[in-house]
């Protein structure tokens, strides 16, 4: 029932015309459009349930129900007729109509195809990671030379600051704050904070993965279904919710075994395919910097080769260090990173943060032009796109709060590598879901940031992963080519 329900061709959504003229909105229900749009107020589900005094929907009385639904029609109709002029207006009918659109059906059949759990596994490593917080819970006791209420943050205050005399780093309304700053701070100072980061990180993992994902796996599918969200991220991503699969930990061990439990039915394997370094190869086909390109181009290590020429030394000497702090440096410069955030991040003083930027902007100083030349389209147009026409508006780029105008410039840079990053993946979406109709017993089941997850017949894996390699790989033309990495396993975890 719910396949042939996501194979309905859906044509128009308000709530997606919406959300492409102002993506930043927060509220896009049919209500307040509705408001808004025809000052019209509109029936409440609520009030339609307390009228019939009705537990479900089906109990409500047949002329309350029939008059909440064909209103709901109506508006949504109307809503879409009245987009429709502004959409062309702006330039955003093509996106709507290629893009945004033939994804709602792929969504819905990934949602109804879900992915398989395995419960048993997740409570074997809910037991493992209680027996390691209680451990924890007892070193910092013995630590702080008391027992206390771990989950109390005015405990805790009076523990660290009062106690054992730790300096105070930011204040609260309630006091002194505890939260994961703060604690990353005081590591240094006294070995209890490095021990409640490590508890507070264990408490989560099981808490909100380990003991609840089990919960989510409906009896009738033996699998757990997510819901994909398309009109939130003012970037154009996906998001995931209910419960959110693209948010499960992978830079702890512990987080990273969460995904053994994600697995096939049996006869089946898993395959995973994942975009290399999609927004490294948008910046280089804005900024046109011929160093980045030939360094796509000959399938270099990007972050070696960035090294090699910052620091000045041949790529063959360049450290593993060096390579990381490279990396941060090719990551962080799209997103704004200052030298003080750098400094940070790769753990080396201020003033040599700063002259590795300034190194990096010397030897791609293409990099450096498009930085700016987007900023000063963004302060003409009050607005960034992607390659395929998403718009991003920032009406406050020229405000006169530095804060406020640095945040805009740093979305008028960001914003068309990382929207046309989430464009490319929807369009190979749409794609894939074409292409694979060929193979009914293979389904697409997650999209987690630039990867793609599917599920298909053991002995068809490697036709498969082959398909979805190529058409990833051919959703856009740029001036780099897009590399996908592909993997075939057992589970989610094994695949990695």
């Amino acid at each position: 029932r719910y396949i042939e329900i996501a194979d309905i061709k859906v044509t128009r959504d308000s709530m997606i015309a919406a959300y492409l003229l102002e993506p930043g909105r927060r509220n896009l229900s049919l209500d307040d459009l509705a408001m808004e749009v025809f000052g019209h107020r509109t029936v409440k589900f609520s009030e339609v349930m307390a009228q019939s005094n009705a537990k479900t929907f089906a109990d409500v009385a047949l002329q309350s129900a029939t008059r909440y639904a064909c209103e709901d029609a109506d508006i949504a109709l109307r809503l879409c007729e009245h987009f429709d002029g502004p959409l062309k207006d702006i330039g955003l009918d093509t996106l709507e109509r290629e893009i945004e659109m033939p994804l709602l059906s792929v969504l819905a059949r990934m949602e109804c195809s879900g992915i398989r759990l395995d419960s048993d596994r997740l409570s074997i490593q809910s037991e493992e990671i209680g027996g390691k917080i209680e451990a924890l819970r007892s070193q910092i006791f013995e630590l702080s030379g008391q027992t206390f209420n771990l989950d109390s943050p005015k405990q805790l205050a009076k523990v660290l600051f009062e106690d054992l005399g730790l300096e105070p780093i930011k204040k609260t309304k309630t006091g002194a704050s505890t939260d994961q700053q703060v604690l990353n701070a005081l590591k240094h100072e006294h070995p209890v904070a490095g021990a409640l980061l490590d508890y507070r990180q264990l408490v989560k993992l099981k808490n909100t993965y380990l003991d609840t994902l089990p919960t989510l796996v409906r009896p009738e599918t033996q699998r757990i279904h997510t819901t994909f969200r398309q009109a939130v991220t003012a970037t154009g991503r996906l998001s995931s919710s209910e419960p959110n699969l693209q948010n499960i930990p992978i830079r702890t061990p512990e987080g990273r075994r969460i995904r053994e439990a994600f697995i096939p039915e049996p006869g089946n394997v898993l395959i995973s395919a994942d975009y290399s370094q999609i927004e490294l190869r948008l910046l280089a086909h804005y900024a046109r910097d011929e160093a980045l390109l030939e360094a796509f181009r000959s399938h270099a290590d990007v972050h070696r080769r960035t090294a090699s020429e910052v620091f000045g030394i041949p790529e063959s000497e360049v450290t593993d260090t060096q390579r990381r702090q490279a990396k941060s440096v090719n990551f962080g410069l799209m997103y704004g990173m200052s030298a003080f955030r750098l400094s940070n991040e790769i753990g080396v003083p201020q003033a040599e943060a700063r002259l590795l930027i300034s190194k990096y902007f010397q030897q791609y100083s293409g990099v450096r032009d498009y930085f700016d030349s987007a900023v000063e389209t963004a302060q003409t147009e009050k607005q960034a796109r992607t390659l395929f026409g998403r718009v991003r508006l920032l009406p406050q780029i020229g405000s006169s709060t530095f804060t406020i105008r640095q945040q805009n410039e740093r979305l008028a840079i960001n914003t068309p590598i990382q929207g046309s990053a989430a464009d490319i993946l929807k369009i190979a979406m749409n794609r894939l879901d074409n292409a694979l109709r060929d193979f009914p017993t293979t389904k697409m089941l997650l999209t987690v940031h630039d990867e793609l997850i599917f599920e298909c017949p053991e002995d068809a894996s490697e036709t498969i992963a082959n398909i979805v390699k190529t058409e990833m790989e051919n959703a856009a033309e740029l001036a780099v080519p897009l590399v996908v990495d592909v993997g075939v396993g057992g589970s989610w975890a094994s695949i990695h």
